[in-house]
């Protein structure tokens, strides 16, 4: 069966009945439906003297077209944590239609380790993403009025951007004021993808409405013409967006198939972003249950990177365990051999694919110094040599390795891994920082670049050092950095996969995210608005006679 027909076929619980699983009651419960809520955030006073729980990242290796199923692990771990009588709960990001439309046409899971209602968690869900596209665009409209009216404040260049939560390229590079209207400045401008905004970000990194509130009034949307910066609050636009956003920043409760709790808040890509769901709703969640399973999106590298370096120092959180999940299948693939007979033995290009998940590995525990365990996305597809190899590879190297098989067995096919990070959780967490927070922003990006990526050296745009310097001279040398890079490889090469031959990181630009509190470090070709696929999923997306939803997988 489809990821959609096994999704239509669960026994969804009232939403209230998993509120309650979690010590939460009804008049906390804010519903959208039967089987989905926001918790109004009144309910952290009470369970603000709660002691956390232990907290698991998952993430992964580089991923591949193929896909390696990290979300997919990530609720089969929480139902096989229940399973064995722990009482745990997920906190994962919202789905983008962007992806939905586009490449993957749904990010809820797999098989029988899904959140449900999946087709309501893939496309409109609570309306977060919107409220987030209006609240972005509601202050381009302010600053364009405000150029209209008189420009007070001598706006001269403008670099906030709107947005829209679809791949559109068309929309890249733009020309906006063309009515020809008295006051109206034309100009040059773009859309990025709503998940890239810098709203998105802030929403995911306030802790309450009044951090939402100070964050936003920070915004540079441009410079004036003696070139200092002009925020949002000079706009007087923070309290209107505020505002749109007062039921955007509380967490959404879901659950999965097995009707175990689950918060979906939140969607920054990490590839763009900084790929983390909010604060807000992970920290509920650890008052919440004794383990709580998060995710960081694509690989370690990206995802896991900006976890440890940006959200744990600004949330006060620190992960007990990292799983790092990849397939076979991915291996082989970062091995060399060709996607079209992927499913075929291959146990050469199994060894050389392995040094991917190695270096991911080795980042975790070497550098962070955080216990990891990796976890398989089993396929019918791999053999047991094949799955015998790779064992081999990861006991010499001290690593703790578990088979999940909860696409096809739910809870059943995950009791393995479960079991394994209750015993191999650290009950007083640590983290080693590869970089100093007071660094200069050239070292943090040369240290993340050389340890994380393994890079030899960095090169910089004339564009990108003089913006680097400009944002030191503003103030902005003591923040994290979030760089933006193709998730398919270590390097900021997408087709360099093996990543043999020494390699550089070019750095072409730069942007200061002042609300959210981090440098954008754009490297290679990676762009703040995707295109669709030339067969996008959105063709097989579709209604039948029944009303039901189809093709969304």
């Amino acid at each position: 069966m489809s990821d959609i027909e096994i999704a239509k076929g669960a026994s969804l619980k009232n939403i209230n009945e998993i509120a309650k699983k979690i010590g939460i009651s009804e008049e906390y419960v804010e519903q959208y439906g039967k089987y989905k809520a926001k918790i109004d955030l009144k309910i952290n006073n009470k369970i603000k003297n709660n002691k956390d729980g232990k907290l698991i990242l998952v993430t992964a290796i580089n991923p591949t077209p193929l896909g390696e199923g990290k979300t997919t692990v990530s609720i089969g771990l929480t139902d096989g944590l229940n399973k064995i009588g722990k009482n745990a709960m997920a906190a994962l990001r919202e789905p983008s239609l962007g992806p939905v439309f586009g490449m993957k046409g749904g990010a809820t899971g797999g098989g029988y380790a899904q959140v449900v209602p999946m087709e309501d968690i893939n496309l409109h869900f609570t309306g977060d993403i919107h409220a987030i596209t209006a609240a972005n665009n509601l202050l381009s409209a302010m600053i364009d009025n405000h150029i209209y009216y008189g420009n007070k404040l001598k706006i001269k260049e403008v670099i906030w951007k709107r947005c829209v939560d679809l791949n559109d390229r068309q929309l890249r590079k733009i020309n906006t004021g063309l009515s020809g209207e008295k006051n109206i400045k034309e100009r040059i401008d773009g859309f990025d993808i709503t998940v890239a905004s810098e709203i998105m970000a802030i929403v995911c990194l306030s802790k309450n409405l009044d951090d939402l509130k100070e964050r936003i009034s920070r915004i540079i949307i441009g410079y004036d013409e003696e070139g200092n910066a002009v925020t949002a609050k000079d706009i007087k636009a923070e309290g209107a967006m505020t505002v749109l956003l007062k039921d955007a920043i509380k967490p959404n409760l879901v659950q999965t198939i097995e009707n175990n709790p689950v918060l979906i808040h939140g969607g920054p890509f990490a590839n763009i972003a900084h790929g983390c769901n909010s604060i807000i709703a992970t920290k509920t969640a650890l008052k919440l249950a004794d383990y709580v399973v998060t995710e960081a999106g694509f690989g370690a590298d990206l995802g896991a990177e900006k976890f440890l370096d940006i959200k744990t120092r600004v949330a006060d959180v620190i992960p007990n365990i990292v799983v790092c999940v990849a397939t076979i299948r991915a291996l082989k693939y970062h091995g060399g051999m060709d996607i079209e007979s992927i499913t075929d033995e291959g146990i050469e290009y199994l060894k050389r694919g392995s040094k991917n998940l190695l270096k991911h590995v080795s980042n975790l525990k070497n550098v962070y110094g955080i216990n990891v365990i990796v976890a398989i996305n089993r396929f019918t597809t791999d053999t047991d040599k094949e799955l015998y190899t790779l064992k081999e590879i990861l006991d010499e190297q001290g690593v703790e390795l578990s088979f999940m098989e909860c696409w096809a067995k739910g809870s059943d096919g995950a009791v393995d891994l479960a079991e394994k990070v209750v015993k191999l959780t650290n009950n007083d967490p640590k983290i080693n920082y590869p970089y100093n927070i007071n660094d200069g922003l050239k070292n943090k990006i040369e240290i993340i670049a050389k340890k994380i990526y393994g890079a030899e050296s960095v090169i910089y745009s004339k564009e990108a050092d003089e913006k680097i310097l400009k944002y030191e001279k503003m103030g902005f040398r003591n923040i994290p950095v979030c760089i933006s890079k193709t998730q398919y490889s270590f390097s900021d090469d997408a087709k360099n996969l093996l990543c043999e031959e020494p390699f550089s990181i070019t750095v072409r630009d730069v942007a200061i995210k002042s609300g959210a509190g981090f440098l954008v470090v754009l490297t290679g070709k990676v762009i703040t608005m995707p295109g669709l696929p030339k067969v996008p999923a959105a063709e097989k997306i579709d209604i039948d006679n029944n009303d039901e939803i189809v093709g969304l997988f």
